[in-house]
C-alpha cells in the first residue's frame, strides 16, 4: 500500500474506531514515511540565533481532530509552553479526522486572520500544501507536529521519536524483562506498513548486538490494527512457540489485543510483553501486572516543542535549514534532514509513573 493511501486508511480507522486508536499505530509520521516531492524543507532567510525571542505572537494550533485525547494532551502542551513565552495560543480544527478539506479550510481562516505560525498535524501530505504555502507567503512560519506534511510545505516537523529510536528501544525493554535470555515475537500491524516495517528492520538490527545472543525472534505476526484478529494472533502465536518468553507489540492497536489476551490466560506474567500503547488503554494491564513497561511519546511534550519551534521560526532565531540549533527549555535541539526535529527518546510507562498521564 503507497504511504499516502496507508495515512489515509489510518485517518479512516481513527475515525470510524476511537482515536488513541490508529493514533500512534498508524500513526504520526514518523520521519522515514514522508517522501519529499517538493523540494528541501521551505526555509527563508538567514537565522540569528541570537535573535530576542519575540512576544505577543499568536500561534494557531491545528490537529487532525479536536476532542481526541491524544491531541488535547498535545496541545494542552503547547499551550502552556506559549504561556510560558509571553505569547498567544489558539486551537482550531475538525471534528473528523478524514476531513481534509476541513483541514485546508482551517489554514486559509489562520492565514486570514494573519496569525504568527501555525502547528499543523496533517490528514495528509499533499493534501494542505496549496493552503499552507499560501500561509508561508504571507510570512506566517508553519510547524507540521506528529504527522507531516511534504517537506517544502512547512518549516519543520516535530517527528515524536525517530524509527530508529523506537525500535531499538522496545528490543531493550523486552530483552530487560525477560534477563536477556529466551523466544520472542513481534505482533504487528499491516504487513504493509510502512513505520511499522521499519520498527521492526531496527528491532533486528538491534537484536545482532552479542548481548542478545540468546534471545532469539521467531516469528512476526500481523494483526491489522484490528482488536480480534491482534487477539486471535497472539493466541496463535502462544500455540505455536510454547516457550515463548516475550512479544513485542508496536501498535497500541495490538499491543491493547495482546495485553487483553495475556490477562486472561495462564500466560499471565509469565510471557512479557511491551511495544507502543497509549496510557489510558495500558493502566489495567500494568496494575494487574500483565504489563511490567511499554512505551510510547508524551504528547505534551510534542505539542511543547512545536509551540516553542514555532517561536524560535517566528523570532528569526531559525529557519528551518538543516544543522542550526536552538533551545526549547532545557534542551537543546539540533534541526536535522528536510527540517526534521526529533522529539527524542520514547517516554517509558510503567506503575511508577502511568497514573501521571491521561490520553
Amino acid at each position: 500500500m503507497h504511504a499516502s493511501t496507508l495515512r489515509r486508511a489510518c485517518a479512516a480507522l481513527a475515525a470510524a474506531t476511537s482515536l488513541a486508536l490508529a493514533l500512534t499505530a498508524c500513526g504520526g509520521t514518523t520521519k522515514n514515511d514522508v517522501k519529499d516531492d517538493s523540494g528541501a524543507a521551505a526555509s527563508a532567510g538567514k537565522a540569528d540565533p541570537n535573535a530576542a525571542t519575540k512576544k505577543g505572537l499568536t500561534v494557531g494550533f491545528l490537529p487532525k481532530q479536536v476532542n481526541n485525547p491524544y491531541f488535547t494532551t498535545s496541545d494542552k502542551g503547547g499551550e502552556k509552553a506559549l504561556a510560558e513565552l509571553g505569547s498567544k495560543y489558539k486551537e482550531v480544527g475538525p471534528s473528523s479526522a478524514t476531513d481534509t478539506s476541513g483541514q485546508v479550510g482551517y489554514v486559509n481562516t489562520l492565514t486570514q486572520q494573519q496569525v504568527n505560525a501555525i502547528a499543523v498535524s496533517a490528514q495528509d501530505p499533499g493534501a494542505l500544501c496549496t493552503a499552507l504555502k499560501q500561509a508561508m507567503t504571507n510570512g506566517i512560519k508553519v510547524v507540521t507536529y506528529d504527522s507531516d506534511t511534504n517537506p517544502g510545505c512547512r518549516n519543520a516537523f516535530i517527528s515524536q521519536a525517530s524509527a530508529e529510536d523506537l525500535g531499538r528501544t522496545e528490543v531493550q525493554l523486552l530483552a530487560e524483562q525477560i534477563g536477556y535470555k529466551g523466544e520472542i515475537a513481534v505482533l504487528s500491524a499491516a504487513q504493509t506498513a510502512t513505520n511499522q516495517n521499519t520498527w521492526i528492520g531496527y528491532m533486528k538490527d538491534e537484536l545482532k548486538d552479542p548481548k542478545y545472543k540468546n534471545v532469539k525472534l521467531v516469528k512476526v505476526a500481523y494483526g491489522n490494527d484490528d482488536a480480534q484478529q491482534s487477539f486471535q494472533q497472539t493466541q496463535g502465536l502462544l500455540q505455536e512457540h510454547p516457550s515463548l518468553k516475550g512479544i513485542i507489540s508496536p501498535t497500541t492497536v495490538g499491543i491493547k489485543a495482546a495485553a487483553q489476551y495475556l490477562s486472561g490466560s495462564k500466560y499471565k506474567g509469565k510471557v512479557k510483553l511491551t511495544g507502543l500503547g497509549t496510557p489510558n488503554d495500558m493502566r489495567k494491564y500494568v496494575k494487574n501486572g500483565t504489563v511490567d513497561a511499554f512505551e510510547l511519546w508524551d504528547p505534551a511534550k510534542l505539542g511543547d516543542l512545536a509551540a516553542r519551534t514555532a517561536v524560535a521560526l517566528a523570532s528569526g532565531q531559525i529557519t528551518g535549514k538543516e544543522g542550526e540549533t536552538f533551545k526549547a527549555g532545557s534542551t537543546t535541539y539540533t534541526i536535522g534532514k528536510d527540517g526534521v526535529i526529533n522529539l527524542g527518546k520514547p517516554t517509558v510507562f510503567d506503575t511508577k509513573n502511568i497514573d501521571q498521564f491521561d490520553f
